[in-house]
């Protein structure tokens, strides 16, 4: 046994994240901890780390040894990257510490007999040890994961450097259990997949928390669910944990309605009064109580389903033309031109440093190109979910927050949604609405900042790395969202699963700063360079065929009836917009008068057919315009 968990729980203040959670963990067992953010998945990880079992009972025998990788590593500022690897009190870890010292040493004072006696000294340890393996894995995982100076002090390194570092260190160093808390954010592609590939072959137990639907169906066998403040455990994978919870809720469901049925009856005998209760009846009594008890402590799940609402696109939108971006002498993006087309649905992959975010800062208009032009239409609106939360003021409150882009949002059938609606349909109920922003985890703040931008109806989406750190529900929801959502879409993902399932074309960054174009979903994408005999390494190696070579579409030719049918469309669209709100706000307004609701709701259902076919057609003519040309 690796450790036992009994009844775990956790609470601050007047907040229960979880209670009553009870696992056991086996040498070989994979567990992935699934649950909505803020449910207090990183709270439990922290909890078996420093074997704090809160109000139950954690056992982990003396001789297991832990790994535990937290979503912000500590370190020391002036530790080497080498010297932060080999941290920990071990005999095997003391000697590697010293003997990279000596090394350091003795290469500073070659005539200093003493130095290079206990330098072969220590060589002689290690050869006994087998320490030179462990320090040559260190060395090649740190390669692999990008960092290249192993001198480097950690204080010069950024956060996704330090992370990197972190992670090396528990993969290297031996133990039985390896705790991971999000470990492949901020990774591309290609490094998630080499990480895989390291857990796979890995014989000690694992306890992991990741938003990676691809990386968590392949990595784990077992899966904790944290779910309304209990745990649920499951036999397999993701795929295998969708089914168990499904047919977990509709027994559930069964079971919640069969006891509501025996309340009511319950209710029915005991409001008939104290003649029809005599003594006899006082254990039916208290039975009543439990009963009453139990059905008010029903909880049913908050669901995240959100239509989509957002404002509509003239013709013209995004234009780029020869964009190119230089800093300090390297292209990070090169003669990059495109027009976005009303439906676009765009991933961006690339290695980190590549010039994805940079691309997306362009198209925000936050940042200026080096070279070429953008042409951004009068109508467009773009919502950016940029890397970072932009919370200026941490002590405002979670609905002034989303109060200070819009009080409401009105849907195309003229009925309006409240921010405090949207934030429950978000899962932040009434009394976190009144919480500072700064007492939020960070998950939840990342849904609420994507909340915010989803709140300003825009009608251009841009997301860099969405899937970091929201919670795979709320991952369900936007992806639902973005199948309903009328506008284009560009997002920068290393999620693959995020990729395949809204993709229809990637844009692959080069090294030499060019973006080569690819149609289909991230599966396609790696297909396409298998055919060419190119290996997807790090995302910086791939050398797709030019886009001239990829796809030569026939000349299509536009007739003059088509040219003015779409000079006029938008017109028609416009006032078909229109008819369908008047429609609406009349259906508000005409109370009881059922005959006349009928034939308002027939007449907006038409109205609403008619508009949809239109905007195909505009969709249609346009892009046949645009080929045209």
């Amino acid at each position: 046994m690796i450790l036992s968990a009994e009844n775990l729980s956790f609470s601050y203040g007047a907040r229960t994240l979880f209670e009553g959670v009870t696992f056991n963990v086996e040498e070989g067992d994979k567990y992935g901890i699934i649950g909505v953010n803020g449910t207090g998945k990183s709270t439990l990880l922290k909890m078996i780390a420093t074997n704090d079992a809160g109000g139950g009972t954690l056992t982990i025998p003396g001789n297991v040894v832990m790994e535990y990788l937290p979503q912000d590593p500590p370190f020391e500022a002036e530790a080497t990257v080498l010297e932060q690897i080999f941290k920990g009190d071990s005999p095997l870890m003391q000697l590697l510490r010293e003997y990279e010292l000596a090394v350091d040493a003795a290469e500073k004072n070659p005539d200093n007999e003493k130095m290079q006696r206990n330098l072969l000294a220590l060589q002689q340890k290690m050869d006994n040890q087998f320490a030179w393996q462990l320090e040559s894995e260190a060395k090649a995982v740190l390669t692999q994961l990008g960092i290249k100076n192993l001198n480097q002090k950690m204080g010069e390194l950024s956060g996704g450097q330090r992370k990197r570092v972190a992670l090396a260190g528990v993969l290297v160093r031996p133990s039985d259990l390896l705790i991971l808390d999000e470990p492949t954010n901020h990774m591309d592609n290609a490094t998630v997949a080499w990480l895989e590939a390291q857990l796979l072959k890995r014989k000690g137990a694992l306890l992991m928390v990741t938003h990676d639907r691809y990386f968590f169906d392949r990595v784990v066998n077992r899966t904790l669910e944290i779910d309304m403040g209990k745990g649920y455990v499951y036999v397999g994978n993701y795929s295998l944990f969708l089914e168990k919870r499904e047919e977990r809720r509709v027994a559930e469901a069964g079971a919640a309605q069969r006891l509501r049925n025996i309340y009511r009856r319950e209710l029915k005998w005991i409001s008939r009064g104290a003649e029809a209760r005599r003594t006899k009846a006082k254990d039916r009594v208290e039975r009543f109580a439990h009963i009453k008890e139990a059905v008010e402590n029903i909880k049913t799940e908050s669901t995240l389903e959100m239509s989509s609402v957002y404002s509509r696109l003239g013709k013209t939108i995004i234009e780029l033309e020869n964009i190119g971006k230089v800093w300090d002498g390297k292209d990070y993006i090169k003669n990059f031109d495109y027009i976005l087309l009303r439906n676009d649905r765009i991933g961006i992959v690339g290695p980190n440093g590549a010039g994805k975010s940079t691309l997306m800062d362009i198209i925000s208009g936050r940042l200026k190109p080096t070279t070429g032009t953008m042409k951004v239409g009068s109508t467009v609106k773009i919502g950016y979910f940029a890397q970072h939360n932009e919370f200026e003021d941490s002590n405002m409150r979670v609905l002034e927050y989303i109060k200070e882009v819009n009080n409401y949002i009105e849907k195309a059938d003229g009925t309006r949604i409240s921010a405090a609606q949207m934030l429950e349909t978000f899962l932040f109920p009434p009394d976190l609405q009144w919480v500072p922003v700064s007492k939020l985890s960070g998950g939840e703040k990342r849904r609420l900042y994507l909340l915010r931008v989803l709140m300003s109806a825009p009608n251009i989406l841009l997301l860099d790395e969405p899937t970091n750190d929201l919670d795979i529900p709320t991952l369900s929801v936007l992806e639902d969202y973005l199948d309903n959502f009328s506008g284009a879409v560009i997002a920068v993902s290393h999620d693959r699963y995020f990729l395949d399932r809204f993709a229809q074309k990637i844009f692959s960054l080069e090294e030499d700063g060019s973006i080569v174009p690819h149609n289909g979903n991230y599966s396609d994408y790696i297909e396409e360079l298998a055919e060419l005999g190119e290996p997807v390494k790090n995302e910086t190696k791939v050398q797709a065929a030019p886009v001239e070579e990829k796809i030569v579409p026939k000349k299509k030719s536009m007739t003059y009836g088509e040219r003015i049918e779409l000079e006029n469309i938008d017109q028609e669209i416009a006032r078909t917009e229109a008819e369908v709100k008047m429609l609406g706000l009349e259906i508000n307004k005409c109370g009881s008068d059922f005959v006349k609701l009928n034939e308002l709701t027939k007449a907006q259902n038409d109205a609403q057919e008619r508009l949809d076919k239109l905007v195909d057609r505009w969709a249609y003519l346009s892009e046949l315009a645009e080929e045209c040309e």
